[in-house]
């Protein structure tokens, strides 16, 4: 473009004037499209901590089976839920855990047992980490 603007200005058809305006116009959009590249490559996958609402632990203790739809719910709502199990019958608790285990598989979530018949099941956006031993009673 410089040799073209040189031309141009030798043949009279363009001052000089123009050709400075001209490449400040042309350079401006490549130096913010760069910026802004830049500043999103800069970036990756940090996240604010502030930014981010505060999470909400739901504690559950379900009396039957058809409660275990709420619990569900609640891990759709990206809620970890603390599900404690000690009001069901056995083979009712089975069933709900084994409901909840599909669910949150189906969610990419994950699902762990914190103490006697209690469970901690959390959706993706939550981790988990570490384990707790079951004590045994003689």
């Amino acid at each position: 473009m410089g040799v073209m603007n040189t031309f141009m200005n030798f043949l009279g058809l363009q001052e000089e004037e123009e050709i400075v305006e001209r490449e400040r116009v042309v350079d401006s959009p490549e130096e913010n499209e760069t910026k802004s590249f830049e500043q999103r490559k800069n970036k990756g996958n940090i996240v604010s901590i502030h930014s981010q609402k505060n999470v909400r632990v739901v504690l559950n203790e379900p009396r039957t089976y058809e409660e275990t739809q709420e619990i569900a719910d609640h891990l759709r709502a990206r809620r970890p839920v603390v599900v404690n199990l000690h009001r069901v019958r056995s083979d009712q608790a089975i069933r709900i855990v084994d409901f909840l285990s599909g669910t949150v598989y189906a969610l990419n979530g994950s699902i762990s047992k914190i103490g006697s018949n209690i469970f901690l099941c959390t959706p993706d956006s939550v981790e988990i980490q570490g384990s707790i031993s079951e004590a045994r009673e003689d």
